[in-house]
């Protein structure tokens, strides 16, 4: 079969908190990359195509329920399936 990656796109929308409505643990296992203009961003909590914002995590920061802190940043967000292999 010929490669056909363009069909076999992650969500316009995607959470790795559990508690979101827009988790998807199906989508998560299979290992979902994001650019954000056009660098890759390994550390993405959330990310919105249409919008065009991607929410990433602050290494050093939790908030009062020791959840990690994040930070909105905006740009172009390009989503992507990672191979496996």
């Amino acid at each position: 079969m010929p490669e056909d990656q363009s069909t076999d796109v992650p969500p316009k929308h995607l959470s790795i908190d559990p508690r979101s409505t827009f988790y998807d643990e199906e989508t998560l296992r299979r290992g979902v990359g994001i650019l954000l203009n056009g660098a890759e961003k390994i550390n993405v909590h959330e990310y919105n195509v249409d919008e065009g914002w991607v929410r990433v995590e602050v290494p050093t920061a939790k908030d009062r329920r020791g959840n990690p802190m994040v930070v909105k940043l905006n740009g172009t967000v390009e989503p992507f399936f990672r191979t496996a292999d």
